[in-house]
């Protein structure tokens, strides 16, 4: 009994409440639609939906916050926050040295599966290594929020993602049934995503593949989570030993020049007064990537991998963050095991 209460005491404190979904007519419309098209048991889903946690942390990301209104009191100047040195805060979490040892050993540990990964799909050991780094730090924390509960709140509670959020819904119920596992036991992060390289469930649909043989595509098994960010990489169009970043120079300390970003690609001929500080192999279009330090901008150049790289997360500081830890794991690799002292 004493469990009881302190379940109850957790979701209070927490601010959680339970809610029947069943009663919800965008749930039941939902509910038909798994019945009919992927015969499902109705009974089964009324059962899953009638007693849901609702995440209300999580739902607070996607519900537009109403604006201010405007009082026509005595006008205060406005004090814009500039974000300068943005990079500096994201590269001390990322690039820690904990994390870089981490995935030497990871390397070493998986370095079977990493190399078949690598020759099947042509991403290298360093890059899949990284990624697991950084979206699970290597299986330590894949989440602790339920997921059904979270993709339920997301689905069917007002917000600007229901549709897409709908959609992961039932991705993840598919994917649960095909793998026979109970819905209400897996957890991931606030918004659903899954396993050691936090697959959202229709990319798990898509693109996640059964890398050790044993029947099963697995994202909390090193060797499925390996083979399928290899894979996601692979359908992305990555080019097997192609270039994915240089650091450029540039006259100046602040780059406003021109527009920066993964969307904005150049032929390097149009641009004059910025040059790679390295030997760069790549003669396609690049994209200027900019890292805000607190006292000047670094600037880089990035490839087509480097965009791709961006198709895991469409973030410029997270391609950044994958691309600069991979090569510091695949040197602490070399130090270790391959060059001892």
């Amino acid at each position: 009994m004493r469990y009881v209460y302190l379940i109850i005491i957790l979701i209070f404190s927490n601010n959680l409440y339970a809610k029947d979904y069943t009663k919800n007519i965008k749930t039941k419309f939902f509910i038909k639609d798994m019945v009919d098209k992927y015969n499902f048991s109705k009974d089964e889903l009324n059962i899953l939906f009638s007693n849901v946690i609702v995440q209300k942390q999580a739902l607070a990301r996607y519900v537009r916050k109403p604006r201010p209104k405007i009082t026509h009191t005595k006008k205060k100047p406005i004090n814009k926050i500039k974000r300068v040195g943005s990079w500096d805060r994201y590269e001390a979490w990322i690039l820690k040295r904990g994390r870089i040892n981490r995935g030497a050993k990871y390397m070493k540990k998986y370095k079977i599966p990493l190399e078949k990964a690598y020759n099947k799909f042509g991403l290298p050991p360093e890059y899949i290594t990284a990624i697991i780094g950084i979206e699970s730090y290597y299986g330590k924390n894949t989440g602790k929020f339920p997921v059904l509960d979270t993709l339920t709140t997301l689905a069917f509670e007002s917000n600007r993602k229901n549709n897409f959020f709908k959609h992961q819904l039932k991705s993840f119920l598919l994917m649960t049934k095909k793998e026979k596992v109970n819905p209400k036991v897996i957890k991931g992060s606030i918004a659903g995503a899954i396993g050691l390289c936090q697959f959202m469930p229709s990319n798990y649909e898509k693109l996640a593949i059964d890398f050790n043989g044993d029947g099963r595509k697995q994202m909390n098994n090193h060797i499925d989570a390996i083979g399928s960010i290899a894979h996601y990489f692979k359908q992305n169009h990555w080019k097997k030993g192609e270039e994915v970043a240089v650091r450029v120079k540039y006259k100046g300390n602040r780059f406003k020049k021109l527009k920066t970003g993964y969307k904005y690609k150049y032929h390097r001929s149009y641009l004059k007064g910025i040059s790679p500080i390295t030997p760069f192999n790549y003669h396609g279009k690049v994209s200027l990537i900019k890292l805000k330090r607190t006292k000047y901008d670094e600037l880089w150049y990035g490839a087509k991998n480097f965009f791709v790289i961006t198709r895991y997360n469409h973030s410029n500081y997270y391609a950044m963050a994958v691309y600069q830890l991979a090569k510091k794991i695949k040197e602490e690799y070399k130090r270790r095991y391959l060059n001892p002292i």
